[in-house]
């Protein structure tokens, strides 16, 4: 997914002037003149206009803020790119005044070049144990597809576009300006024909000579076991169409995930706190631990302690890309029951005649140390 402001080496916020001025210095650092040899380079100063010529328009700019490129289909002229004139400007200043033929054919070639298609961006919520059993979601998404009518052609079917009489074709037009320094050669879009080369005189009933329509498609998603928050699905090719036989975008689908309200995830390992008896605590035994497919048996040691946390290998959440699962982790908390009967409350009175042995050596060991903190 192309980040316009990332081209540019800029923040969301930056005002024109910012834009203007790191526009200045990534186009002079790679132009084709300077980088005759660097394809790379020039690649990557194809990117850069086409960046600044959204960025520099504050319209053009509001739509890609809101929509993404593809909000900007109907707005950069037929096939072309209308704002060049601007950009060709801020080059013939950048280098003194003009530049060389050598960025002519760079032009030409950006024109005719096959451009891929703008990814695109979908959110969906899905519950805790859809996230850890897998699932599937039917979502529907918006995308750009060539024209079915015209095939992408842009004109109305049995018309055909005619040659641009104005540039005979290339898509530009060369003006000579006089400076101090000499005669200088510019090259910009031709005005009439938006850089295309091409007049369509009957453009297609469906897509108005764009060549492309935005849909509404339905899209299967496969949800894998195991995803967690925040995660990202691609489903390639699913995204908007390219320009020139450009390949499809992609499609990108965010998940969020629902909290549970008794199991808590970390990585692929599940938390619960679990309360217990004081009797459960004291004598130990059998308790009842529930895990993600079932309730099962859980021994405790007698004379477990309140927060003393165990664990149940292999019953936590599975991983995406092997056959092997994280662990449950429980914590156990000796619940104290505010109300008790009668008879509770007798059995508690002659327990705590018997259990003071223990306790009170406990409880000397403990005030004897805090007696040594005030001596």
């Amino acid at each position: 997914m192309r980040d316009f402001y990332e081209i540019l080496e800029i923040e969301r916020s930056s005002s024109q002037e910012e834009i203007k001025s790191s526009y200045r210095k990534l186009a002079k650092k790679y132009h084709p003149d300077l980088n005759p040899d660097d394809k790379e380079a020039q690649e990557h100063f194809k990117e850069i206009n086409l960046a600044y010529e959204v960025l520099s328009d504050d319209n053009k700019r509001q739509i890609y803020d809101t929509y993404g490129e593809e909000g900007l289909k109907g707005n950069m002229g037929q096939g072309g790119f209308g704002g060049f004139s601007d950009i060709f400007g801020d080059l013939f200043d950048i280098f003194g005044g003009g530049f060389s033929s050598g960025y002519d054919t760079s032009y030409e070639d950006f024109r005719k070049r096959p451009v891929r298609g703008s990814d695109i961006r979908a959110d969906i919520t899905i519950e805790f144990k859809e996230a850890v059993f897998g699932t599937e979601r039917e979502i529907n998404i918006k995308r750009s597809e060539t024209c079915e009518h015209c095939h992408g052609e842009g004109a109305e079917p049995g018309t055909e576009k005619k040659t641009c009489d104005k540039c005979k074709g290339t898509g530009k037009m060369k003006t000579v300006r006089q400076s101090a320094f000499g005669r200088f050669m510019q090259v910009e879009p031709c005005d009439k024909c938006k850089g295309t080369g091409e007049i369509i005189e009957d453009p297609c009933k469906e897509c108005k000579g764009i060549g492309k329509k935005v849909v509404t498609k339905k899209i299967n998603v496969k949800i894998p076991k195991g995803i967690d928050d925040k995660m990202v699905i691609s489903l390639k090719g699913e995204g908007n169409a390219g320009d020139n036989g450009g390949e499809k975008g992609d499609l990108y689908v965010y998940v969020n995930v629902k909290e549970d309200k008794i199991f808590k995830r970390s990585g692929n390992n599940i938390y619960i706190e679990l309360p217990i008896t004081y009797s459960d605590a004291v004598l130990g035994g059998k308790i009842k631990v529930p895990t993600l497919t079932s309730i099962v048996d859980y021994d405790i040691p007698a004379g477990t302690s309140s927060g003393t946390t165990f664990k149940i290998k292999g019953e936590g959440v599975p991983f995406i890309k092997r056959e092997a699962k994280g662990d449950l982790y429980f914590r156990v908390d000796i619940h104290v029951p505010r109300k008790i009967s009668d008879e509770e409350r007798e059995i508690l009175e002659k327990l705590r005649l018997h259990e003071g042995k223990e306790i009170t050596k406990e409880r000397k060991t403990f005030f004897d140390k805090v007696k040594e903190i005030f001596e």
